[in-house]
């Protein structure tokens, strides 16, 4: 046995010793009744303090807990801030506003000062009126919800943003072909007099009055790719109600509704 090892077992000993002596003391002083009434005052005290000791134990674990659940509702309110934050930072061009006024760089609304509509105004008036000529329809765009009542095998892959930045080019196809029909036919270019004369060729007695793109149209008007994943959104863009299909002459005309 190692000296270190000696010292600690005549500690032990010693201490063991001690405490025997200090209880044979405690016996003969409780014997005396003086002395008695003293220990069992020191004895309630003690009690008393070990009651308070766990009152304080529980207490603190109580706070402990409450600590910890403030701990997660300030975890989870920052993320939520965040997510706020991120969604007021990157809101779809496309998404309605209120009043319908444009939206400028940055999701505010771009709104006209007083001195311009002042200015605007005297050059309003000089510019004699033009005839007015027939609007073009645009589709709108899908809403939240309306994509989400969309089957999910029918979506596939698809986003929200992807199929309102289909809806967005076939709109551009739209506008380019009715303004060249919109047009007389005598200030078209050659190229605008070959495409003025096939829109004109496609047309039915089903489409008159409406307005409708072919495959063509969005492949040389607005530079689409008419693949499988393109029909696909026409298709999801047929159950929104947006556009109809009509087909004749080996054609298919997607008419905007």
């Amino acid at each position: 046995m190692s000296h270190c090892e000696l010292e600690e077992v005549t500690k032990h000993i010693n201490d063991k010793i001690s405490l025997v002596k200090k209880l044979l003391e405690l016996r003969a002083v409780a014997k005396d009744p003086d002395k008695r009434s003293y220990l069992l005052k020191i004895e309630q005290d003690v009690n008393a303090i070990n009651a308070l000791l766990d009152r304080f134990e529980r207490y603190v674990t109580q706070q402990r807990d409450l600590l910890k659940h403030l701990q997660d509702l300030d975890m989870f309110f920052q993320e939520d801030e965040q997510n706020a934050q991120h969604l007021l930072e990157n809101i779809p061009p496309h998404m309605p506003r209120k009043g319908g006024q444009p939206t400028a760089q940055g999701g505010q609304t771009a709104a006209p000062s007083k001195q311009a509509e002042a200015n605007s105004a005297p050059q309003e008036q000089e510019q004699p009126k033009k005839p007015p000529r027939s609007q073009i329809k645009e589709m709108e765009f899908i809403t939240v919800q309306e994509f989400d009542s969309i089957p999910q095998y029918m979506k596939g892959r698809v986003t929200y943003d992807q199929l309102n930045s289909a809806v967005k080019s076939i709109n551009t196809a739209v506008t380019a072909k009715y303004k060249i029909l919109q047009q007389p036919v005598k200030s078209l270019s050659n190229a605008a007099r070959k495409f003025h004369q096939r829109f004109k060729d496609e047309e039915t007695k089903d489409t008159k009055g409406q307005f409708f793109v072919v495959e063509e149209d969005l492949r040389e008007l607005a530079q689409l790719k008419v693949d499988k994943r393109f029909v696909g959104m026409l298709n999801m863009l047929r159950h929104c109600q947006r556009l109809k299909e009509l087909r004749g002459g080996g054609l298919t005309r997607y008419m905007l509704l």
